[in-house]
């Protein structure tokens, strides 16, 4: 690393150091390729903790890099600490509803997933991932502009203090948000919309105020007060509390009033840390790529928070690209294996988005009726009315396993008809996933004596394809991709794995 700490050339720059850029680079790192992350922030702000739900699949991409144990012995609230979202009239006020299994956190041992959820505020997941990243990530710059050429990318970047300099690339990550100069550089923009109603984020701190808390532990509580309605959880076991008062402009927020609405009690001792006004969005980008460059995260795709999708989805973009920049750059694919990446990651991106604005048409605003509010005979004469369309309108909010693990690259053109899913779990000994047996590359599962078998291996020696194979007896074969999903299974494994990697 020359001229403190920039280099000239990189084989991947990523732009951007957010949970997904950082991603993108342990992905790279994961199969041996070099990066640079440019990241303008030095270091990582707890004081709008915006994302704070790591879903089960986004786990399980974190133990594939030996990080899910780590995040977990961090995280202020343990998995086991609660799954339940309560709703209330007010937070020191009557439970109206409650919903269990939230976000996965149920799934410890089951094998559906080698990971549950965990709630973990965005930061903590940001440390972690700096410092996976290593020297990776260069601090204090920004990516400022870029041109692409038939050989690779020529990056400009700015530090802080207006010093320019100039990085060639072979290939650009663009993790670089809604402002993202990479979307504007490959002439790509949003389609979508913008949601009218106003939201305001408060990161607060109230001591005592967790023990007075009747409803007992829980991830979220929506309070469906029609006079200031939203939702508020904690940030730690300490006095650290989050909240969205829905329906609140920013010229019109009192946070301290806000805090004590919610609360239900006018004395409540509050210390504001953190205000953040901010609307949904459901937007995506009409491409994703040029021929070397390549958009992820929210320089992608945008949605509304709820179901916890945000950045999950964007590691999934992470490591989609990064396995296949790693292929292609190692020498065991094409350049054409690349252009699959917009042709797998969008239609997800636009599931997610569509699912997302639906849980957003049922917000407390919504939900809440003047009666809960009123005297312990009204609340319970509208209360099983109220709580009849909680549990009917926010179940899939809370529960979407479909979505974060039942995901499918349907359609895409390296994985074979009826493939193209994540591989199905299960545990092999206690502690043992199917996971941990997988190669860094591609894997072979089944009957190790299978005709197939040979046929395959041959094929991956002549390509330089690392292939583990993964004996399970008496199993049908099935050809897994370095990212988990399934990319063929059957019993003629004839040319299957140069299609997985574009090769016909």
């Amino acid at each position: 690393m020359e001229k403190a700490g920039v280099p000239e050339q990189v084989p991947v720059l990523v732009a951007g150091g957010g949970p997904v850029g950082l991603a993108t680079a342990v992905e790279l790192a994961h199969h041996g390729v070099r990066s640079l992350v440019v990241e303008p922030r030095e270091t990582v702000s707890w004081l709008r903790p915006r994302a704070k739900t790591t879903s089960a699949r986004t786990m399980e991409l974190l133990r594939r890099w030996g990080l899910a144990e780590t995040l977990r012995a961090r995280a202020p609230l343990a998995v086991s600490w609660s799954d339940q979202a309560v709703f209330v009239n007010s937070l020191l006020g009557r439970e109206i509803a409650r919903i269990g299994g939230c976000f996965g956190l149920d799934l410890v041992g089951s094998d559906l997933a080698a990971e549950p959820g965990q709630q973990a505020p965005q930061p903590l997941v940001e440390e972690i991932l700096r410092e996976a990243a290593g020297d990776a990530l260069l601090t204090g710059w920004q990516v400022a502009g870029l041109t692409e050429d038939g050989d690779g990318v020529t990056v400009r970047i700015v530090s802080g203090e207006g010093e320019e300099r100039e990085v060639r690339a072979a290939y650009v990550v663009g993790c670089d948000g809604p402002r993202s100069v990479t979307r504007a550089a490959i002439g790509a923009r949003y389609e979508g919309r913008q949601d009218a109603r106003p939201n305001f984020n408060i990161v607060f701190r109230a001591p005592g105020l967790a023990e007075r808390v009747p409803h007992g532990p829980a991830v979220h509580y929506w309070v469906l007060n029609p006079a200031q309605p939203g939702l508020t959880g904690r940030l730690d076991l300490k006095d650290t509390w989050w909240c969205i008062a829905q329906g609140v402009r920013a010229e019109d927020a009192d946070p301290v009033r806000l805090v004590r609405n919610l609360a239900g009690d006018d004395d409540l001792e509050v210390e504001i840390l953190a205000t953040d006004p901010w609307t949904a969005r459901m937007l995506l980008a009409d491409r994703y790529a040029s021929d070397r460059v390549f958009l992820a995260g929210d320089a992608a795709h945008q949605n509304p928070p709820y179901g916890g999708h945000g950045f999950n989805t964007g590691i999934g973009d992470a490591v989609n690209i990064g396995w296949k920049l790693a292929a292609v750059l190692n020498g065991w694919a094409p350049a054409a294996l690349l252009g699959t990446y917009e042709a797998e990651r969008r239609p997800i991106a636009a599931d997610t988005i569509e699912a997302a604005a639906a849980n957003m048409a049922t917000l407390a605003p919504e939900l809440a009726d003047p009666a809960l509010m009123g005297d312990e005979a009204e609340f319970e004469k509208v209360r099983p009315a109220v709580a009849e369309a909680v549990l009917r309108t926010k179940h899939s909010e809370f529960h979407s396993l479909d979505l974060v693990l039942g995901y499918v690259y349907t359609g895409s053109p390296i994985v074979a008809d009826g493939a193209g899913e994540r591989l199905p779990h299960r545990w092999l000994a206690p502690g043992v996933s199917l996971y941990d047996r997988l190669g860094r590359g591609f894997s072979l599962l089944g009957d190790p004596d299978a005709p197939g078998v040979k046929t395959l291996e041959a094929e991956a020696r002549d390509l330089g394809v690392p292939l583990e194979l993964v004996p399970l007896p008496d199993e049908p074969l099935t050809l897994v991709r370095p990212d988990q999903h399934v990319a063929w299974r059957g019993d003629t494994p004839d040319g299957v794995l140069r299609r997985a990697l574009a090769m016909s």
